[in-house]
């Protein structure tokens, strides 16, 4: 039975069918035959009318055809094979009926069928039908219905406008497998007609001619450009959320829009472009979401309407933020940069581009990377970084962190990268270099020892420029005996590498003479 609001004919016709079936379990009376009979008569009178009215209707699209070619010519031609396919299966249908009651002779007086002889189906059981399958005739039937719908159906083709016409053509002519109230599976003309009495099968033919006739109907209605309720139902619509973009920060304005949209899987696209592919009407979308920032998706859907290509353009925005990949630790007593060195940072602003934010700070500069800086901090015990990023939406967000500038700390003076109490013959000292190590620190940095003191017990201290022994040492040295501890302290350093920086100096180193 088709959906949605029905006329008062097909109703009369839904009713005349349900009582059909519910007689169809009830014993084979006379009764029963004759009103069987008496619904096969109602379903004629039906269709004769729906002839006529077909024939109004396909003369009102001849006379706009004719007033208004441009626009009625190609849906008259579309009138015209849909009258000659229907014909053509009405035509076999009614063979059919004509077979199925020719070996019942009808009253001479009326011309009517004697509806109560007509208690058995034995032609059908045995034209139609050879053992679980269909035989020739059986085929021949299933082989005409099936032509019709696909012949029907070729006329409109891919045109979106007549899609609700050819799921309803669909629907009523469906010859799939039919399941009985046991649950077993039947063949369509095997749980229609065998085993019915021949009444009820001219009956059921009879209805499936006024099938044929109402969609005639409907085609000349939708071609004149009456309404179908099909298409016009509210129930087909669904209310759509369509924001601007599908991500918000804390506080920014929403916008967007709520639209009815429409979609089945009988609408299909003759072509589409864009970032994913048509499923049940709808295109399915699967891309990659690419960089931080707005992005925008676009495409086209292209329809045939009215035999020519009608483009319908979309386009949607999306927001790509980072992926949380890391939790943010920080220790609070621990921000802290180092005065005269190009302390590294990473800055970034969620969900905004690295082009969109700006950071500032004295002594900061760009490493060239994206959101890569280098902080190198002067004088005082503070500096603040600010960072500005700007949104989408032309509105800007700020953020600060302030740190702590510590100098770098003081190395510790070594003899042959050695710290600490050292001992050894006179002769090692004295092609030893003096040196400065600074162990666990964050930074790798190398220091060049500049000058030195050199003091041997009970000797003037030497001052050494340099980083290794003078002579003046060495003479020092040769006067030294065993046990006897060489100090040597107030290491002046630089840094490697050219930092502009005073470094502090080196903790003095001990050599005892062996």
């Amino acid at each position: 039975m088709a959906g949605g609001k029905l006329t008062p004919r097909q109703k009369m016709i839904n009713l005349m069918y349900l009582v059909f079936i519910a007689m169809l379990a009830l014993n084979m009376s006379k009764e029963v035959l004759t009103a069987f009979g008496l619904m096969n008569e109602k379903f004629e009178g039906v269709n004769k009318f729906s002839e006529e009215y077909n024939k109004s209707l396909l003369a009102t699209l001849e006379q706009k055809a004719e007033d208004d070619p441009t626009r009625f010519k190609a849906p008259l031609d579309k009138a015209n094979q849909v009258q000659k396919i229907s014909k053509e299966l009405y035509a076999y249908l009614r063979t059919l009926k004509e077979d199925v009651s020719k070996e019942f002779p009808r009253e001479e007086k009326t011309g009517k069928l004697p509806y109560e002889a007509m208690d058995k189906g034995g032609y059908i059981d045995e034209h139609w039908f050879k053992g679980d399958k269909y035989s020739s005739k059986g085929d021949e039937i299933i082989s005409n219905i099936e032509k019709y719908k696909k012949d029907l159906i070729a006329v409109f083709g891919n045109d979106v406008k007549y899609q609700p016409i050819i799921s309803n053509i669909k629907t009523k002519f469906n010859l799939d497998n039919v399941k009985d109230k046991d649950g077993v599976s039947k063949k369509y003309l095997a749980y229609h007609f065998e085993g019915f009495p021949a009444v009820a099968s001219i009956a059921k033919l009879t209805s499936m001619q006024n099938d044929v006739e109402s969609t005639e109907q409907d085609i000349y209605n939708a071609l004149i450009g009456n309404t179908i309720a099909q298409a016009a139902s509210l129930k087909n619509f669904q209310a759509m959320v369509i924001l601007d973009k599908n991500v918000y920060f804390e506080g920014e304005t929403v916008k967007g829009k709520v639209v009815l949209g429409k979609y089945d899987a009988n609408t299909v696209p003759t072509s589409f472009s864009g970032p994913g592919k048509i499923e049940n009407g709808q295109a399915i979308i699967s891309m990659t979401a690419g960089s931080v920032g707005e992005k925008n998706i676009t495409g086209t859907f292209s329809f045939m309407e009215d035999g020519k290509p009608v483009p319908l353009k979309f386009e949607g925005k999306y927001v790509v933020v980072p992926r949380p990949n890391s939790a943010n630790i920080s220790a609070d007593k621990m921000n802290v940069v180092y005065r005269g060195l190009p302390n590294p940072m990473t800055i970034s602003f969620a969900g905004i581009p690295d082009n969109a934010v700006t950071a500032s700070a004295p002594g900061l500069s760009s490493a060239g990377g994206k959101g890569k800086y280098n902080l190198n901090p002067g004088s005082g015990t503070e500096v603040t970084v600010s960072v500005t990023g700007k949104m989408q939406d032309g509105k800007s967000v700020t953020d600060k962190k302030v740190f702590r500038i510590k100098n770098i700390p003081a190395p510790a003076g070594a003899i042959g990268k050695q710290i600490g109490v050292l001992k050894g013959a006179k002769s090692r000292l004295q092609v030893s270099q003096v040196t400065a190590e600074l162990q666990d620190f964050l930074y790798d940095l190398q220091f060049q020892v500049t000058r030195f003191t050199f003091k041997v017990p009970g000797q003037p201290a030497i001052i050494v420029s340099g980083d290794r022994v003078n002579g003046q040492c060495a003479a020092a040295l040769a006067r030294a005996t065993r046990g006897d501890q060489i100090t040597i302290s107030e290491i002046k350093t630089k840094i490697v590498g050219g930092a502009n920086v005073i470094t502090k100096d080196a903790s003095p180193v001990v050599y005892e003479i062996q």
